[in-house]
């Protein structure tokens, strides 16, 4: 650790004795024996709560609350202690053996994370700031925000944004910060709600919700597309314009093009709603994609591209920088911010993730799940 003596020296009496007894860089014990203070959450032995994911046996896998050791985690800038997390699809596919997502096992999972720092070797943050950490490589290749604890690079770490309690923040969460960036680059490409409507697909998902809420927020007509029997009730008190079934929306497959009507499209979940929104999409407009829980597929042929000029636009959360996500969570906290963002959440304990999962899973869950870490 680098200097170390004066880091000693910001940290909190009941912090000072850990330094000494974990090395933060390396992740390794300087000696188990010694008496120390330890932070909230963690028992006098260094040892906290996390939902620790195991292969069982012949490609099953299963999930339950583990006690770890402060050592177990990987080497990094920052100890945090997470407070809430948020479960996400991608969590659900870690949780379930994904191969895709996370190759090692056992695992910890939780793409997202929101809590205070007990211990830094950075400069930048200080023991009791309170930050974010979401994306990068958190929860699926190492130890994630289903643990009381995570040790991550500066890098990834954002401070708290203004406005924001860290229960919100993960309300929010990945869901909330990539239905930012969609909107952010349909804006960024000149996309006006006086140009048309705006096409969501899987829209009563965490980020469907938030991109109905958000568009409709800033002016546009939003007509919102998903299969779930109770989707008006949700989607109309968001600002949805028009709510249309999943099948209905699909009517037109087979066909190279459609009518143009779409000035802007968010979709969320790939295949079939995705090749219909781009052949629906009138002269100029923009797609936004960002899921694949329909389908990675994508049948359609050029005619959308090189006939209307339709630009298709990848979202990829993990490839932004810090300065951009800091912009899009202003936003969310300020002139994007949602009224009754407790109607868009269930809180949860870490105890209550297996049923969690199951429901995401199985298309069941209708409320953004928050885990309380303390619960």
């Amino acid at each position: 650790m680098r200097n170390n003596g004066s880091k000693m020296q910001q940290l909190p009496t009941h912090l000072a004795g850990l330094v000494a007894r974990c090395d933060l860089r390396r992740g390794e014990p300087a000696n188990r024996d010694r008496a120390v203070g330890v932070p909230g959450g963690m028992t006098t032995n260094g040892t906290y709560e996390a939902y620790v994911v195991r292969e069982v046996g012949d490609g099953q896998f299963a999930g339950r609350l583990e006690t770890k050791d402060i050592t177990d985690l990987p080497a990094g800038d920052v100890l945090v202690r997470v407070r809430y997390s948020s479960l996400n699809y991608k969590d659900a596919l870690s949780a379930s053996g994904n191969r895709g997502v996370t190759r090692r096992y056992p695992h910890t999972p939780g793409i997202d994370a929101a809590g205070v720092i007990e211990m830094s070797d950075a400069e930048e943050f200080a023991p009791g700031d309170a930050v974010i950490v979401s994306g990068y490589d958190l929860g699926t290749k190492v130890p994630g925000g289903f643990g009381q604890y995570i040790r991550v690079p500066a890098g990834w770490v954002m401070k708290l944004t203004p406005g924001l309690t860290l229960r919100e923040s993960m309300i929010l969460g990945t869901a909330g910060f990539t239905a930012g960036l969609m909107i952010h680059e349909l804006l960024e490409a000149g996309t006006e709600p006086e140009q048309g409507e705006i096409l969501v697909t899987g829209a009563t998902g965490g980020v469907g919700c938030f991109a109905v809420g958000i568009l409709a927020k800033l002016g546009c007509s939003v007509v919102a597309v998903s299969g779930k029997d109770d989707a008006e009730a949700l989607l109309k008190p968001l600002g949805a314009k028009e709510v249309v079934g999943r099948e209905a929306f699909a009517a037109g497959k087979g066909r190279a093009l459609l009518e143009g009507r779409w000035a802007g499209v968010v979709d969320t979940v790939g295949g079939e709603a995705l090749a219909t929104a781009i052949k629906s999409t009138r002269p100029g407009g923009v797609v936004t994609c960002c899921g694949n829980a329909a389908s990675p597929e994508l049948s359609l042929t050029v005619y959308p591209f090189i006939l209307r000029g339709v630009t298709l636009k990848g979202i990829a959360c993990q490839h932004y920088s810090l300065s951009t996500r800091r912009l899009i969570l202003k936003r969310l906290a300020n002139e994007w911010r949602l009224d009754g963002l407790d109607d868009l959440h269930k809180e949860i304990s870490l105890a209550d993730l297996g049923g969690a999962i199951d429901q995401i899973l199985a298309g069941r869950l209708h409320r953004r799940a928050v885990i309380n870490l303390d619960r």
